[in-house]
C-alpha cells in the first residue's frame, strides 16, 4: 500500500510543480499575442443573446487569454512521458514503478485527454481570431466520435460489455455497451460549461480526478490512480493561477479534455475491476449533473412556456445575477462538489466490502 501511495502522490506533486514551473512561459506567450475573444459577448444554444451573462461578464472575457487548460494536459504529458522514459531507461529503479503509462489502464483516457485537447485548441484558436470557434453540433460530434472509438476499444480489446450495479453486480448491455458509453461521454463534456467562473471549473475537476485516484486505489489500480491524480496535481497549478483575477481561462482545450477524459476514467474504474465507476460518476461530478440539468430545464421552459426558470442558465450565472459574489458561489460550489465526491468515494468502497 504504501509503494502504491507513492506511485499515485509523486507523480501529483510532479504535475503540480511542472505545471506552475511552465506557467510563466505559457502566459507570456498567450498575453504577447493576445490570444483572447476580440469581443465580448455570448450566444445561447438556442441561439439568443445571452442578455444576463454578457450584463455580468462584458469586462471579462476580452483581455483574459484563453487556452488556459493548455498548463493541465502540458504538465500531465510531461510527468507522464518523462517517468515513462526514465522507466524504459531504467527498468531496474524506482523510476520503473513510477511509470503508469500502461495499456490495461491509461492508454484511452491518455489518447482521449490528447485528442480533444487538441480539438479544443482548435475550437479556441478560432474564437480569438474572431471565427465564433467550432460549431456546438460539430464539437459534439467529435466528441461523440472520440468517445466511439474509445468504446469500442473498450468492447473489443478489454472485452467489456457491462456496467456494475451497485449492491448488485455487471449489468450485461452487450453491443448497447458502445451506445451507453458514448451517451456517457457526451453528457460529461457537456458539464464543461460549468467554466463560467474564476476557479470555478478547475476545483471541481481537481475533487473529481481526487476522488477517482482514491477509488482506483482501493480498486487495485495504481497505474489509473496515478494518472487521476497527475491530472489532479496540474488542474491544481493551472487553479493556482485561475482564482481571481483570472490570468487565462480554462476554455475548450481544458475543459472539453477534461470531461471526456473523466468519463472514460470512470468506466476504467467499472466492471474491468468489478467496481462501480461509472455509478459513482453522477456524484462525484455532482456539479456538473446541476450545471447541465439547469440549462435542460432553461431551454425546455422558455421553448415550451416562453419564460426562464431561473434568471441565467447555467446556474451558477443565475446565483451571480441574483446577488452572491463570484467568490461565494465558487467556494460554495467546491464545498457541494468535495460532499458529493466523498460520498461518490463512500458509494464505490461499499461496493467493495
Amino acid at each position: 500500500m504504501t509503494v502504491d501511495l507513492v506511485r499515485v502522490l509523486l507523480p501529483a506533486a510532479l504535475a503540480f510543480f511542472v505545471g506552475i514551473g511552465i506557467t510563466p512561459t505559457v502566459a507570456g506567450f498567450l498575453y504577447r499575442n493576445k490570444l483572447w475573444k476580440p469581443k465580448a459577448g455570448k450566444t445561447l444554444y438556442d441561439g439568443s443573446e445571452a442578455t444576463v451573462f454578457n450584463a455580468q461578464n462584458a469586462d471579462r472575457e476580452v483581455g483574459t487569454p484563453r487556452f488556459g487548460g493548455a498548463i493541465i494536459w502540458i504538465a500531465v504529458l510531461v510527468v507522464a512521458g518523462g517517468l515513462w522514459i526514465l522507466g524504459v531507461l531504467f527498468p531496474e529503479s524506482s523510476f520503473g514503478v513510477l511509470d503508469f503509462v500502461s495499456r490495461s489502464q491509461t492508454w484511452v483516457p491518455i489518447a482521449v485527454l490528447v485528442a480533444c485537447a487538441a480539438t479544443g485548441a482548435v475550437d479556441d484558436l478560432l474564437e480569438v481570431r474572431g471565427q465564433g470557434g467550432i460549431r456546438a453540433r460539430w464539437r459534439l460530434l467529435v466528441v461523440g466520435l472520440l468517445g466511439l472509438l474509445a468504446a469500442l476499444w473498450f468492447h473489443l480489446k478489454l472485452d467489456v460489455s457491462a456496467v456494475t450495479i451497485p449492491g448488485d453486480g455487471p449489468l450485461q448491455l452487450g453491443w448497447l455497451f458502445v451506445v451507453f458509453f458514448v451517451l456517457v461521454v457526451l453528457a460529461t463534456y457537456a458539464g464543461g460549461i460549468i467554466d463560467g467562473l474564476d476557479g470555478l471549473s478547475g476545483g471541481i475537476f481537481a475533487i473529481a480526478f481526487t476522488a477517482y485516484a482514491a477509488i482506483a486505489v482501493a480498486q487495485g489500480q495504481p497505474q489509473l490512480a496515478a494518472l487521476c491524480a497527475t491530472i489532479a496535481g496540474a488542474t491544481l497549478a493551472f487553479l493556482w493561477f485561475n482564482i481571481p483575477p483570472a490570468r487565462f481561462y480554462l476554455s475548450e482545450t481544458g475543459s472539453m479534455a477534461l470531461t471526456a477524459t473523466l468519463a472514460v476514467v470512470a468506466f476504467m474504474a467499472d466492471d474491468l475491476v468489478s467496481g462501480v465507476g461509472v455509478a459513482a460518476l453522477p456524484l462525484v461530478a455532482l456539479p456538473l449533473v446541476f450545471t447541465v440539468l439547469s440549462v435542460i430545464v432553461q431551454l425546455s421552459s422558455k421553448k415550451l412556456f416562453g419564460r426562464k426558470v431561473i434568471r441565467s442558465a447555467p446556474i451558477h450565472q443565475h446565483f451571480v445575477a441574483i446577488g452572491w459574489s463570484r467568490e461565494k458561489v465558487v467556494m460554495r460550489y467546491w464545498v457541494v462538489g468535495a460532499v458529493a465526491a466523498l460520498l461518490g468515494l463512500v458509494l464505490a468502497l461499499a461496493h467493495r466490502l
